[in-house]
C-alpha cells in the first residue's frame, strides 16, 4: 500500500468536515500522524507497504473519524455575547427620542434612521470580521501603521475643524470623522508586532519601538485628540502584557510605553486644571468655566432620577445638558428612566465586556489572545471612563459609550472590534491542535 493510499485515506475523513479551514489542518495533522505511525510499524521490521496499512488501521475507520473531528472542529459562535450585543444595540435608540432634537432642528426620526443605518453597517462589518480569517492580518504590520499615519497627516492638512479639534475630512460629497478608522490600523499594527516582539531583541530595535509607540500619539495631540491617544497607548501597554515574548523583552519594552502612557495620562489630567488650580471634576463649585457648569447640571440631574425616571416629557434641567443623545447619553437615559434602568445598563455593558475579557484570556493562540485583550482594553477604558466622568471621579473628555452613544464612526470601530473578536472565538476549536503541536 503506497502514501496514494494516504491520501485516499484523508479525503475520505475530510469530506465529513464542514469547515474549509478545518480540513486543511486535519489533513496537515492526520498526514504527519499516518507518517509517524507508519515509520513506527517499520522500525518494529514490517515492509513500507504493510506499515502504511495497519497506520491506517490504527487511526481507525475514516468515515467515523471524520463525523468526530467535524463536531470536535465546527466553528464557534459566542451566542451570548452577540446576545448582549443586540440588547445594548437596541437600547441606542433610547437617547434619540423624547424631543430633544427640536434643538438640534431635526426630527427624531431622522436620527432614528441614520442610526438603524449605522446598526445594519455595523452588523455587515461584524459579519465579515466573522467570516475572515484574523490570522491573515499578522504580517501586514507595517502597511497598516503607515496607512494610519498617513491618514492623520492628511487630516491636519486637509481636515476641517469642528468640535475644537481637526477632526473631519470631506471624501467626495460625504464628510467623515477618520480618526477611529487611524485607531483601529493602529491597533492591528502593535497587535503584530507584540505577537513578534522577540524580533526587537536589541537596543536599537527597541527604541525603533518607542518611536514608533510616540508618533501616533504626537499626531493626534496635534489634531488635538487626548482619547484616542490614551485608548492607543493603553491598548499597546495590554497587548504586550499578554504577548508570549521572552521576559526581559517584554519588561523592558513594556516599562518604557508604560512610563510613556503615565505621562500621557498627567498630561491629559493637568490639561484640564483651571486657573484656580483645581480640577473641574473634583471641584465645581469652584470653576464658573463650562466644565464646572456640567458637573453641576449632572448632579441635579442624578439626584432628581429616582429609581424610576421622569419619563420622556423633559423639562429644562435634562435639555441643558449638551450631548445627551452622544456623551452624555447615560445621565439621559437614568434621568429618563431611573437608576434601576441605569443599573441594568451599566450590568450589560460590564457583562459584555467581562465577555470580551474572558474570551481572549482563554484563547491559546498568541495572535487570537493579542487581539482580543487589547480590543477589550479599546472597549473597557471607554466604558468607564464614560461612568466616571459622569459622577465626577475623572474629567470630562470625549469618550463614548459603546453601543449606546450617536455616533457612526465609533459604532463601527467598537464593531469592528467585536467582530476581530467574534473571529478569534469562531476559530478557538479550529487552531487548538496547531497550538498544542506547537507547544
Amino acid at each position: 500500500m503506497s502514501h496514494s493510499h494516504f491520501e485516499e485515506y484523508l479525503t475520505t475523513v475530510t469530506s465529513k468536515v464542514k469547515s474549509k479551514e478545518a480540513r486543511e489542518l486535519i489533513t496537515k495533522e492526520l498526514h504527519y500522524h499516518l507518517n509517524e505511525l507508519s515509520q513506527s510499524f517499520q522500525m518494529r521490521g514490517f515492509p513500507e507497504t504493510e506499515a502504511n496499512e495497519k497506520a491506517i488501521q490504527e487511526m481507525g475507520d475514516p468515515s467515523t473519524l471524520g463525523e468526530n473531528l467535524n463536531r470536535l472542529h465546527k466553528p464557534k459562535v459566542d451566542w451570548l455575547l452577540v446576545g448582549i450585543l443586540c440588547i445594548v444595540a437596541a437600547l441606542s435608540f433610547l437617547p434619540l427620542i423624547g424631543g430633544l432634537y427640536d434643538i438640534l432642528r431635526e426630527p427624531v426620526s431622522y436620527f432614528v434612521k441614520l442610526q438603524s443605518y449605522w446598526l445594519s453597517l455595523a452588523l455587515l462589518v461584524i459579519i465579515a470580521l466573522i467570516v475572515f480569517d484574523y490570522r491573515r492580518l499578522q504580517n501586514y504590520w507595517g502597511y497598516f501603521y503607515l496607512a494610519g499615519v498617513a491618514i492623520l497627516i492628511y487630516t491636519y492638512f486637509a481636515g476641517y475643524v469642528l468640535n475644537d479639534s481637526i477632526s473631519w475630512i470631506r471624501f467626495f460629497t460625504f464628510s467623515i470623522d477618520p480618526r477611529p478608522l487611524t485607531l483601529f490600523l493602529f491597533f492591528l499594527a502593535w497587535a503584530s508586532i507584540t505577537n513578534q516582539i522577540n524580533r526587537f531583541n536589541t537596543l536599537f530595535k527597541q527604541a525603533l519601538l518607542l518611536v514608533l509607540f510616540w508618533v501616533p500619539i504626537l499626531l493626534y495631540l496635534t489634531l488635538p485628540n487626548y482619547t484616542l491617544s490614551i485608548l492607543y497607548a493603553l491598548s499597546i501597554c495590554v497587548m504586550l502584557a499578554f504577548s508570549q515574548g521572552l521576559k526581559r523583552i517584554v519588561v523592558r519594552v513594556g516599562s518604557l510605553l508604560f512610563l510613556s502612557s503615565v505621562v500621557l495620562i498627567t498630561t491629559t489630567l493637568l490639561t484640564f486644571q483651571n486657573s484656580t488650580g483645581a480640577f473641574p471634576f473634583l471641584h465645581p463649585d469652584l470653576d464658573s468655566t463650562r466644565e464646572g457648569h456640567i458637573y453641576q447640571i449632572l448632579g441635579n440631574i442624578f439626584s432628581q432620577a429616582g429609581w424610576f425616571g421622569n419619563g420622556l416629557d423633559h423639562d429644562s434641567l435634562i435639555v441643558s445638558l449638551p450631548g445627551n443623545h452622544t456623551d452624555m447619553a447615560f445621565p439621559y437615559l437614568v434621568y429618563s428612566f431611573g437608576w434601576l434602568f441605569g443599573v441594568i445598563l451599566c450590568v450589560l455593558l460590564l457583562m459584555l465586556i467581562a465577555r470580551v475579557w474572558k474570551n481572549g484570556i482563554k484563547t491559546k493562540e498568541s495572535f487570537g489572545r493579542i487581539l482580543i485583550t487589547g480590543g477589550a482594553t479599546l472597549l473597557t477604558i471607554p466604558t468607564l471612563w464614560n461612568l466616571l466622568m459622569m459622577f465626577g471621579i475623572v474629567p470630562i473628555i470625549e469618550f463614548s459609550l459603546p453601543f449606546i452613544s450617536y455616533g457612526g464612526n465609533m459604532l463601527l470601530f467598537n464593531a469592528a472590534i467585536l467582530g476581530l473578536a467574534l473571529s478569534v472565538y469562531r476559530r478557538k476549536e479550529i487552531i487548538v491542535a496547531t497550538v498544542s503541536s506547537n507547544g
